[in-house]
């Protein structure tokens, strides 16, 4: 079925097919044919960040952005759904177009620059899903026109406003298509941000009676030493988990492609091990209390195994799962289970 779908897909612009293909899968849910979209979910249950995960492969932010879709991607069997970048005020993000397909390369890059409907609208769009089989993530963000300066006060209002809904928050520092964003990441400015968000957590916390966990998503360009300076800080704050990573502005993977010079994000296969890289960095510089989330580059169980090997606890999906469909979803459930039992056996799989 998805093959079919994808084919007709992508004779489309990227960014329709993306409309048109989240549209096609609500429809299907609310119609009642789950069935005809993904096999029944694969359980592999994974306990982290004080949640219960059904399996532990997820869906990364940035194909929900306004989580209006949330219950018919469950349906497709994810064990985790992460929604957003959202940011307080609706903005239409970055001029069309802004979403281009490298297929031969199974890479996609976007710049599509944080477009949303803001965070009120995110808010009533989760607040009527009824079939969160598994822990919503909220990835937050700030307006394009906030400058850094003024940063910590849209992901406050932010984390203010989703907290009630979300099973965790992920703060977006990281995305290369929102000027002067990655700057956050710098050591002082991170130090400045993550603790005054930290502080609010803590205070949430005990003013809802429950505690949100929550992530900082970091970028696959940053230096070893930028690296280091991260996972330094967010060691003394003791966030809740990392998230690595977002997608890249190299072009090397791709340098050969007519859009290697659009800018944006890349994301997909080339990102693999950039991506990979950074993530087995961040295990061997935070502490084992700190767990990690791999995403980018997964396009098949065995690259999921790959970034379980790297450190990570879970993994996340985006462009694999525009590629491949929600069959892969179940394979890299399957191949972390076959990883997972090997030792038990004496026969553990090559990395």
């Amino acid at each position: 079925m998805y093959g079919l779908a994808r084919s007709l897909l992508f004779r489309l612009d990227a960014e329709r097919a993306h409309a048109l293909g989240l549209a096609g899968l609500e429809a299907a849910w609310r119609a009642g044919l789950r069935s005809l979209l993904a096999e029944r979910r694969r359980e592999f249950p994974a306990s982290l960040l004080g949640l219960t995960f059904p399996n532990p492969v997820g869906l990364a932010a940035g194909l929900d952005k306004n989580g209006a879709h949330v219950d018919a991607l469950f349906g497709l069997g994810f064990g985790f759904v992460e929604v957003g970048t959202v940011t307080p005020r609706p903005q239409p993000g970055n001029p069309k177009p802004r979403m281009f397909r490298l297929s031969g390369h199974r890479a996609i890059i976007n710049r599509l620059g944080f477009n949303n409907d803001g965070v009120d609208a995110l808010v009533a769009n989760v607040s009527r899903a009824r079939c969160r089989s598994g822990p919503l993530g909220i990835n937050i963000g700030r307006n394009r026109d906030t400058p850094n300066e003024s940063a910590a006060g849209d992901y406050l209002h932010c984390m203010e406003r989703v907290y009630p809904l979300a099973d965790y928050l992920t703060v977006n520092i990281s995305s290369p298509n929102t000027a002067g964003l990655r700057e956050l990441q710098e050591e002082q400015a991170l130090r400045r941000l993550v603790g005054t968000l930290r502080e609010a957590q803590e205070r949430l916390g005990a003013q809802h009676g429950k505690r949100v966990p929550m992530l900082v998503k970091v970028s696959p360009d940053l230096s070893d030493e930028d690296v280091e300076a991260a996972a330094r800080v967010l060691a003394d704050l003791r966030v809740d988990g990392v998230i690595a990573t977002n997608t890249t502005v190299s072009r090397l993977a791709v340098q050969d492609h007519p859009l290697a010079r659009e800018t944006g994000g890349l994301s997909g296969a080339p990102l693999m091990d950039k991506s990979t890289a950074v993530l087995r960095m961040l295990r061997t510089r935070l502490p084992a209390s700190i767990p990690l989330i791999g995403v980018g580059g997964v396009m098949s169980g065995a690259e999921a195994v790959k970034k379980m090997a790297a450190g990570a606890s879970l993994v996340q999906l985006y462009t694999g799962f525009i590629y491949r469909g929600p069959a892969l979803i179940g394979e890299c459930v399957d191949a972390i289970r076959r990883r997972k039992e090997a030792p038990s056996r004496g026969t553990l799989p090559p990395e």
